[in-house]
Order: C-alpha cells, then structure tokens, then sequence
C-alpha cells in the first residue's frame, strides 16, 4: 500500500521543482523530505528521482506517480468537502492567501466577522502575490485565494477553479505635493510620460501590467524606483523620487507631502476569490467568501481619496 504522504511529498517536489522547495512548503527539513522519497522508492520498487545539475528532476515512473498523485489528492478534497456539506457547519482549518492590500483592506473585518460567527472555523492568512496564490492553490497548499485582475490584464487562472468576484477596486496616481499635476481634477497617464515612476518588483503581476498600460498609451516608462508594499511606494512618492499608481483598497491615510489624483479613463481592479472545484461544497469555503464580500461592502476604501496631505 503506498503511503499517502509520501505522495505528497513527491507531488510536492513535482509542483516546487526541488526538494528544498518542497521541504519549505511543506515545513519539514529537506532530510525528511528525501527519507520520505527513499521509501516510497523502495514501495514501489523503483527510481522516481534522478539528480538534474545540482537539482533534481522527476523520472518517467515519477511523473506517472505524481499523476495518480493528483488524481488521489483531488478525490480527498473532494471527501473533505463532502463530509464537510453533511454537517453543514464550517469548521476546521482553511488557508487563504491574499494579495497586500486585500491583506490590510478586507481581511481584518472579514476574519473578526468568522471568528465570531463561525468558533469553531480556523482561517490563517497567508500575504502572497497573485500569481503566486494561483499556484499554491492549484497545488493544494492554499484552500482559497484572494486575487486580482486588472481591467486590461487578466491574471492567468488554470482550468479546475471555481471564481467569485468580490470589488472592483480604483486606481488613482500618486504624485508629490509639488508636482505639476498635484490639485486637477482628472489627469491621463500620458501625461507622465516624463516622470519617474516607483513600482513593483519585476516579475509580480502589478509591475508587469504598469509597464504594459503605459507602453500600450505610447510611454515607455521610467522605473526609477522598485517596492513591493504600497506605503513604501508612497514615502518615496512623499520624497519627491517620482510618482507611482495607487490603489483605493488598503490605501488608508496617504502620508504628507502626497496627492492623490483621479485618472480620466478609470482604471480598476477586479478583485475576486479563487477556490479549487472540487471543494465548492464546504460550508467553509462558503462561508470565508460570503465574509470577504461583506467586508468588501462595507468598506469606504477611502482613506486616501483623492487630495493632498
């Protein structure tokens, strides 16, 4: 009989690509990790690993393995969510990755809202990027994701995901107080085209649909600065270093030295919860979203409305 969390460790060395990712998704030290594989090597009486470089890559047993894999983990969260529906109570422990600024402006009154709805529901938030929820997700290693689409790039989501949407979410541009710009009423990101710009990272989803729209309007952006937290963005706004989008979720207070102006052509995000199908059935699930859009609500999402500090 093979072992079911040694599938688990393979399928996550299958999904990570290495065993000392593997070993930090799943919390255990890369020793165990392998001790884990040499044994269900021995269950099966074959090779499922093979050295690649310093790393190491699947064999053609391997992948058939990780095959079964999926479809086995699949049919327990499918049990999970059936039994689950029989008592009709949310309960247990669910994961949920969400990205930064849902983390601040929807998470706190959603999870104060279960805590005392639901007692005897555990849910633990994981601040995550997208793209990278997306894949946790599909992994099996989140239960729910909090994610995000921008009104002219959509976020690549696989096949197998139940979705509901929750806000569309507002962007104006954040400019210092003596910018050219400061105080009108409306502007274009055309007219940025001379500016330096504070972004995202490259690589996260944000930095790459900024420097896609502007490219799009014609500008070829000027990155002059790169942070992954929205406040920061914000002091180096306040700094005078350059201007820089700013979403209305999670903005709160904008720091002096900020203003914030609309965009003519609004720009917005769409913000929606991402769950795998075959676990649609948990009162859980269902009752983590229904939170989400409560919070979403209920939210003014105006601390940093448009104005100057």
């Amino acid at each position: 009989m093979l072992s079911l969390e040694r599938l688990r460790v393979l399928h996550a060395i299958a999904g990570h690509g290495s065993v000392t990712a593997a070993s930090e998704a799943l919390h255990v030290t890369t020793s165990a990790v392998s001790q884990q594989v040499a044994k269900l090597e021995r269950e099966t009486g074959q090779q499922l690993l093979t050295r690649n470089g310093r790393g190491v890559r699947l064999t053609d047993a391997g992948r058939l393995l990780v095959r079964h894999a999926d479809r086995v983990l699949s049919q327990l969260e499918l049990a999970h969510a059936e039994l689950e529906a029989h008592r009709g109570q949310p309960v247990g422990e669910l994961l949920v990755g969400g990205f930064p600024t849902a983390a601040r402006g929807l998470f706190p009154a959603a999870l104060a809202e279960l805590r005392s709805a639901h007692p005897r529901l555990a849910v633990r938030l994981l601040e995550v990027e997208p793209e990278e929820s997306v894949r946790r997700l599909g992994r099996g290693e989140l239960d729910l994701a909090v994610v995000l689409d921008w009104y002219n790039r959509p976020l690549s989501v696989p096949a197998g995901m139940a979705k509901q949407p929750l806000a569309d979410d507002v962007v104006d541009v954040a400019v210092p107080a003596d910018h050219r710009c400061a105080g009108l009423a409306e502007v274009d990101l055309e007219d940025f085209a001379g500016d330096d710009w504070v972004t995202w990272p490259p690589g996260e989803f944000c930095h790459e649909w900024l420097t896609f729209t502007l490219r799009d309007r014609g500008v070829e952006p000027r990155l002059a600065h790169r942070a992954a937290e929205h406040h920061t963005q914000l002091a180096l706004v306040a700094a005078g270093l350059g201007v820089a989008v700013a979403p209305r979720l999670g903005r709160g207070a904008v720091p002096e030295g900020v203003a914030i102006v609309p965009v003519r052509q609004t720009i917005t995000r769409h913000v929606y919860a991402l769950w795998r199908q075959d676990a649609d059935r948990r009162p859980s699930i269902r009752a983590v979203v229904g939170a989400l859009r409560e919070a979403a609500v209920r939210s003014p999402w105006d601390g940093g409305a448009p104005g100057t500090r």
